[in-house]
């Protein structure tokens, strides 16, 4: 199993962007490492909600051509 994950929820609006950042921190081990490309502009609500409520760790929210590069650690 691979401690790190890369998916681009770019084009998909809410709550897709959550939904699939719950699978694939799933899909992880303790500690493990997310990194999510999404441009939804609810994104930038719903994302660091969703690592609230979940425990995970928003390690860093990067701002790159209208679209956000989110870094989660999983709990």
């Amino acid at each position: 199993m691979s401690d790190t994950c890369q998916i681009d929820t770019r084009g998909l609006r809410c709550p897709l962007p959550v939904l699939k950042a719950r699978k694939a921190l799933a899909g992880l081990p303790s500690g493990g490492m997310l990194t999510l490309w999404a441009d939804d502009p609810i994104a930038v609500i719903d994302i660091p909600h969703f690592c609230t409520e979940s425990g995970h760790s928003l390690i860093d929210v990067q701002e790159h051509d209208g679209a956000q590069l989110y870094l989660i650690r999983r709990k």
